[in-house]
């Protein structure tokens, strides 16, 4: 498995630990930065994070930012991109197996190392039960392309 992960300079109190928990499940990391405390914008970051995720370079995201709510918007805007922001293990592990999200986002002023890598775990380890949610993400889809569901 290949995962892209970006922030922003808020983010970075969490970036560097991530990173090491996901290398140490095996997987391999795409650093797509920031690397420096100087303040940045995280659309900046959000959108080579998600561009890898819909060109399917990697195979998932992780984006942190203060809140993890607007570096996940910045990625939703990428069509293709089903990004959530969670602040618990739950949701995070609902999100994949009922949305399909394909980016995975938090904020390191909400959640602290040891919460955040829980929640990475509970995304990474649930799978996409298809059937009746895979009806909704094409609906999801649909509209993402324009179209309606009327």
């Amino acid at each position: 498995m290949k995962i892209a992960i970006g922030c922003d300079h808020v983010g970075l109190i969490l970036k560097p630990e991530i990173i090491r928990h996901l290398q140490e499940r095996g997987i391999e990391v795409i650093d797509k930065g920031t690397n420096s405390p100087e303040r940045t914008d995280y659309p900046r970051y959000a959108q080579p994070v998600a561009d890898a995720v819909a060109g399917h370079d990697v195979d998932l995201g992780i984006l942190i930012c203060g809140s993890g709510i607007g570096i996940s918007i910045a990625a939703n805007k990428v069509p293709g991109i089903r990004a959530v922001v969670c602040s618990e293990p739950y949701s995070a592990k609902l999100s994949r197996e009922h949305n399909n999200t394909n980016i995975l986002a938090f904020g390191s002023r909400v959640v602290g190392s040891e919460l955040a890598k829980m929640i990475v775990d509970e995304w990474l380890n649930a799978t996409f039960e298809g059937e009746r949610h895979q009806r909704r993400v094409d609906q999801i889809s649909t509209i993402e392309q324009g179209g309606s569901l009327a």
